[in-house]
């Protein structure tokens, strides 16, 4: 029984032909397969950064219970990491839904301003995706939880408070101690 537990715990983290990574954090691991086919841009800008090493030591810096969890763009203590690439262009109409488990990449107001910082949603955040005309656009979802979502929902669950004008900081840091590619 514990082995074919453990041939199913492997079998579904490398399921399937999409890129696997795996966010190593201090709460436990995170691994998210990666949709190259519906949001390819999206997802080489995500895996660039990986590959750099540039998410090492940033944190969660944005939790919000029954919402999502956001890292990508802070260490410890609020202190901001310059983006190192261009932003990207919008992919939200790839049909994909911010649904629970899933990653998305965060921009400001405008729309094609995704550079590193991603969420993971929480609960089905349906009001986040694409809608029926271009004016109303979505955030880029590119990916989803596929071992590890208690993971995030203990990171959902820590307490926050306010960093200045940050809302929503963890009180003790969440560490992403490293991002890797599992599955090329």
């Amino acid at each position: 029984m514990v082995v074919l537990f453990t041939l199913f715990s492997f079998f579904s983290v490398n399921a399937g032909e999409n890129p696997v990574v795996k966010i190593e954090t201090n709460y436990g691991n995170i691994y998210v397969e990666l949709y190259p086919d519906k949001a390819p841009k999206t997802v080489e800008n995500f895996l660039r950064y990986v590959k750099e090493g540039f998410y090492d030591g940033l944190i969660f810096h944005r939790v919000i219970p029954g919402f999502v969890i956001q890292g990508g763009g802070f260490y410890p203590g609020m202190k901001y990491k310059e983006p190192t690439h261009k932003p990207i262009i919008n992919e939200s109409d790839n049909g994909l839904s911010n649904l629970r488990g899933t990653i998305a990449m965060a921009r400001t107001q405008n729309p094609h301003s995704a550079t590193s910082q991603f969420y993971i949603n929480l609960k089905d955040n349906t009001f986040l995706d694409y809608g029926k005309t271009p004016q109303k656009w979505g955030y880029t979802v590119f990916g989803k939880v596929i071992k590890g979502m208690d993971v995030v929902d203990k990171i959902s669950k820590v307490k926050t408070t306010s960093v200045g004008y940050f809302r929503d900081v963890p009180v003790e840091p969440v560490i992403i101690k490293s991002i890797k590619i599992e599955k090329p």
